[in-house]
């Protein structure tokens, strides 16, 4: 039995070829396709996998628009493979909900490890730790289940547990090293604004539902994030 069915949509045959390889000697079953649209196709007829790597640089539909096209009907976790030194595309990609990203060419085992600490957050919920209430947010890792003022609130796992780390410390300064390594099960690096972007989603989508919610999760300068404890 498979570890986990992974789809990969990249058009360069022999990366997508190696990778399938390398990832197919670790346990992943491994669905290729080369355009957007046979990506689209093959979930249109069924297909179900646990985890999407999405080349950004696509021919036809790119990367980018298919994934904007996507997130509002499927919460399939998302790594993107981009051009390195595309920060721009990487920021554009993590604002339409992508989990996380990864330069090409890519290493082998770096990409491993990002698929099983993605799937590892979404597949094994903190079904210890307790249900999060405050400031009319309802936080549920058992269940994955986010609301606020009893609406459902739809977050990506990363933006799920960006809010659940703040929220697990309301009223103190969580840095964004922190947040990245809680989150991400990385270190943050220069130039990564990977966390600050799934903090801008978050807010956008808490105040979607309620003016100014956003509001609730301050930035403090050199410090990072603060989620307020008290209206």
């Amino acid at each position: 039995m498979s570890e986990a069915h992974l789809l990969l949509v990249d058009d360069d045959p022999e990366l997508s070829q190696l990778l399938q390889q390398y990832l197919a000697y670790e346990g992943y079953e491994i669905t290729l396709a080369a355009s957007a649209e046979a990506a689209e196709q093959q979930l249109n007829q069924g297909l179900k996998p646990d985890l999407l790597l999405l080349d950004i640089g696509l021919p036809g539909r790119s990367g980018l628009e298919w994934l904007q096209s996507l997130r509002p009907r499927s919460t399939l976790p998302v790594i993107m493979l981009t051009a390195r030194g595309d920060d721009i595309d990487r920021i554009l990609g993590l604002e339409m909900g992508a989990d996380d990203y990864l330069p090409k060419p890519c290493n082998p085992r770096e990409l491993l490890a990002r698929i099983r600490a993605l799937l590892r957050r979404v597949r094994q919920p903190e079904n210890t730790a307790q249900a999060l209430q405050s400031q009319g947010i309802l936080l549920d890792p058992s269940s994955h289940s986010a609301r606020l003022d009893d609406q459902a609130l739809n977050l990506t796992s990363a933006e799920f547990y960006v809010l659940y780390y703040l929220m697990q410390q309301a009223g103190q300064a969580v840095s964004r090293d922190l947040l990245t390594q809680k989150v991400l099960h990385r270190p943050l690096t220069a130039y990564d604004r990977a966390i600050d972007v799934h903090v801008s989603r978050v807010r956008q989508k808490l105040s979607s539902l309620r003016p100014q919610a956003g509001d609730l999760i301050k930035t403090l300068r050199g410090q990072g994030y603060l989620f307020v404890s008290t209206p």
